[in-house]
C-alpha cells in the first residue's frame, strides 16, 4: 500500500506542475495571438480557466491529503529492531569500572581520613 501511495503521489505531483504550467496569469493576454480564441477552444466558450483552476484546486487537494497519510505512515513505525549501539549505558559501566583507579590509603596523608 505505501508503495501505491507513492507512485500515486508522485503522479498527482506531476500532473498539478502540468496543469499549473498550462494555465494563464491574468494579466497574460499574449495568449490570444497564438490563436487562443474563446469560441473555438476544447474547454467551451467560457474558456479553460474554470476547468484548469477546478482541476488544480482537486488535484491540490489529493496532494496534501496523500501527503498527511504519507507522513502518519512514516511516523509509526513501531517495528524498529533495537541495534547493538541504542543502548550503551552497560557497556559505559563495564569501561569506566576498568579505568577507576582503585582508591589508595594512605595513611601518612595530611589531610585526616573518616
Amino acid at each position: 500500500m505505501y508503495n501505491v501511495l507513492i507512485f500515486v503521489y508522485l503522479l498527482v505531483a506531476i500532473v498539478m506542475v502540468g496543469f499549473i504550467l498550462i494555465q494563464q496569469g491574468k494579466g497574460a493576454d499574449a495568449g490570444a495571438s497564438f490563436g487562443g480564441g474563446a469560441s473555438g477552444t476544447v474547454f467551451g466558450s467560457a474558456g479553460s480557466a474554470n476547468f484548469l483552476s477546478r482541476t488544480t484546486a482537486i488535484l491540490a487537494t489529493i496532494f496534501f491529503v496523500i501527503s498527511i497519510v504519507l507522513g502518519n505512515l512514516n511516523s509509526h513505525h513501531g517495528n524498529v529492531e533495537q541495534g547493538k549501539f541504542d543502548d550503551l549505558s552497560e557497556t559505559a559501566q563495564q569501561i569506566q569500572q576498568q579505568t577507576a583507579p582503585a582508591p589508595v590509603e594512605n595513611k601518612n596523608a595530611d589531610i585526616p581520613q573518616n
